[in-house]
């Protein structure tokens, strides 16, 4: 009986957090973001991570509350932790943006959270790491390559503009122009300037 209870407990705090979350979106639609940003909070506060990453996000652009970066970064954690994969990129990204001297385990714990988000195919998520591992302190040009075809391959044009770049100076792969070529059409087709200008 004590296990039947606990087993409703859970599944009714469960309904309440995703009904908050669900008040919080559509009050967020409707301009009351006072209003959408305390159904968020009560939600998250009871470790419902879809409305733990949206009270991240409100704290990070300040909507219904203060602009904060930390408690939106400790938001975004919360959620990364229970696997939120947009959290973890933007968890990720914290870490790396405003991390004093760039601590080894930081970093190390950042790439982390952004690979799971890249793994699981938040497109933001591989284009940064692309990106990153083709500019780091120690480029590593196959991992930013793969991160990019990610990345171009879920429709970023930018990425795609970045794998033009690769195919044509021989980054992380054998230089090969027509293989450059065709990327840049592909990305300036999708609207790329960087991409419309390399044509040109």
């Amino acid at each position: 009986l004590e296990e039947a209870a606990f087993q409703l407990q859970q599944i009714f705090r469960i309904d309440i957090s995703i009904a908050l979350n669900i008040l919080g979106v559509e009050s967020m639609r409707a301009g009351h973001c006072r209003t959408g940003f305390t159904c968020f909070k009560l939600a998250a506060d009871r470790g419902y991570s879809k409305a733990q990453f949206n009270v991240g996000l409100c704290y990070e652009h300040g909507r219904g509350t203060e602009k904060d970066l930390e408690k939106a970064a400790l938001y975004y954690c919360h959620a990364a932790s229970s696997c939120h994969p947009m959290a973890q990129y933007r968890y990720g990204r914290y870490l790396l943006q405003h991390s004093p001297g760039q601590h080894w385990d930081r970093l190390q714990r950042a790439l982390t959270f952004l690979e799971r988000a890249a793994t699981a195919g938040i497109t933001e998520a591989q284009a940064y790491l692309g990106v990153f591992y083709m500019r780091g302190l120690q480029a590593q040009e196959k991992r930013g390559l793969k991160y990019l075809l990610l990345a171009a391959n879920s429709g970023d044009a930018q990425s795609r503009y970045h794998v033009g770049v690769c195919y044509e100076q021989g980054l992380g792969v054998q230089q090969n122009l027509a293989e450059a070529l065709r990327h840049y059409r592909e990305a300036a087709a999708a609207g790329n300037r960087h991409a419309q200008e390399r044509l040109r």
